[in-house]
């Protein structure tokens, strides 16, 4: 089974960068959105391609138009669909969605970001400690859980481009980097990882100074399987060459 992680950075403009044809090609069983930013009513013409390539789809879009937003893409119909998690802010801010299938949950998640200030960095901050508590409750239920989104954290020095000069940047804080490696102790793997241990391996670039073109980028999407998964872990690869959005994709592999 293959799953996508793909921060889009935009429905509608990935649509104009040939992101469904490219889509079709990888058949994908399921696919995890982020940041879509459009309400399902605004993309008729974009639910109608993907209602032709077999998919049954979920959104959760924020309240504010042109802002963050997640969707599940999938060709099993899930057995249930919890659409946010219960926190009114984050739920406005349209940034959890889990579907449950037989043998596991898959969860599309977008953490705030905090680099446009302080005030956005308390919030990122409070959705950690919140999320921490949230996903222990989920895991009593669904304890086969994948986390596939953009968590906008870098978890290590390899995770980023020039760590020493973006030690006090947004994304790579010493709080945000401890967060990570202790969410990930309290029974997650980072699937990617599992896999590669080789730098120079990132999932976003910015648009500026010709970044991507050179790999200045940084790892902060991931797929985060529940151990109780590790031996359903068959292969994780980043795609680079995907150029619908400042991201790219993270194929996973599962049993």
């Amino acid at each position: 089974m293959k799953i996508i992680s793909y921060n889009v950075n935009g429905i509608r403009a990935a649509a104009t960068k040939g992101l469904f044809t490219w889509l079709q090609a990888t058949d994908a069983d399921m696919i995890c959105l982020q940041e879509v930013k459009a309400l399902v009513i605004q993309i008729p013409e974009i639910i109608a391609l993907i209602e032709q390539l077999g998919y049954h789809h979920y959104w959760f879009p924020a309240e504010k138009k042109g802002y963050s937003g997640v969707a599940i893409l999938t060709k099993v119909k899930p057995n249930n669909v919890a659409y946010g998690c219960g926190e009114p802010w984050i739920d406005a801010e349209g940034r959890i969605l889990r579907a449950d299938f037989d043998t596991f949950s898959l969860m599309s998640v977008y953490l705030p970001s905090g680099s446009s200030g302080d005030e956005r960095q308390i919030k990122k901050y409070e959705f950690m400690r919140f999320f921490d508590v949230y996903i222990d409750e989920v895991r009593k239920e669904h304890p086969n859980l994948i986390i596939s989104g953009d968590y906008n954290i870098c978890h290590q020095a390899i995770d980023i481009h020039n760590p020493k000069s973006n030690a006090n940047s947004s994304g790579f804080l010493p709080e945000e980097r401890e967060w990570m490696e202790l969410f990930m102790n309290n029974g997650f793997i980072d699937s990617f990882r599992h896999f590669n241990k080789d730098p120079h391996h990132y999932t976003w670039w910015s648009y500026r100074a010709g970044a991507r073109g050179k790999n200045l980028g940084w790892r902060i999407d991931y797929h985060l399987v529940s151990r109780p998964m590790e031996n359903r872990l068959k292969n994780v690869r980043i795609l680079p060459d995907a150029l619908h959005s400042d991201h790219c994709p993270v194929l996973l592999e599962i049993e």
